[in-house]
């Protein structure tokens, strides 16, 4: 062999090993690229599993917070019903006390007016009842009016609008003492719906569900 073969079989050697050499990196390549992908491909599969997983959860815990709340509005409204319920229901009783127990009840407006006379620092005193009371007030005032502590107590002229019980205020009606149906209710609101409350809901409490504002 000449040094010209030689050389030409030198070239087309040293070419197969660069050429071998440059497929053996394309295939390092490619798998590194295809290795990469997969990775890449994995974690967005990965976030997007974890996003889809959140959404879900707070899909779900919003639906369970909005049940939750409708189940406690329906409370609040089953419980606000009942109330009112035991309430009208209270204005009947008193009803009947006043006309069944009439010496009982006239007893109790004593005691109230009593009471209020000596609550009031006033020494003329006015006292408001309803059309009914104030027709029974009359038949017995003066027994009323020595249970007043000396004070000087007038009748008003005018009815007031109540079911039952006295208002007792000064003559100026600066002060004023509300032991009417109405008043004893507002003053004794809190108490009486908590009381209600428990006794027609005893499981309330247990579950967390506060009354609606009353």
């Amino acid at each position: 062999m000449n040094q010209v073969q030689e050389l030409e079989q030198a070239i087309l050697s040293r070419a197969e090993r660069l050429a071998a050499e440059y497929r053996e990196r394309a295939r390092r390549s490619r798998d590194n690229i295809l290795r990469e992908a997969a990775e890449r491909l994995r974690l967005r599969e990965q976030r997007e599993e974890s996003i889809a997983k959140a959404l879900g959860e707070r899909t779900y815990r919003q639906q369970v917070q909005a049940n939750e709340l409708k189940m406690q509005s329906q409370l609040d409204q089953v419980r606000w019903n009942l109330v009112e319920d035991v309430e009208r229901r209270l204005a009947e009783r008193m009803q009947v006390f006043m006309l069944q127990n009439e010496a009982d009840y006239l007893e109790m407006l004593r005691v109230q007016l009593a009471e209020s006379a000596r609550q009031i620092e006033r020494d003329e005193l006015v006292v408001e009842a309803n059309a009914q009371d104030q027709q029974r007030l009359k038949s017995q005032w003066e027994r009323f009016v020595e249970a007043a502590a000396g004070k000087q107590i007038r009748l008003a002229a005018d009815p007031i609008e109540t079911p039952g019980g006295l208002l007792v205020r000064s003559e100026d009606n600066r002060i004023r003492i509300d032991n009417t149906f109405e008043g004893r209710m507002r003053r004794l609101h809190e108490r009486l719906h908590q009381q209600i409350v428990e006794r027609l809901l005893p499981a309330s409490s247990e579950l967390g569900l506060s009354f609606a504002d009353q």
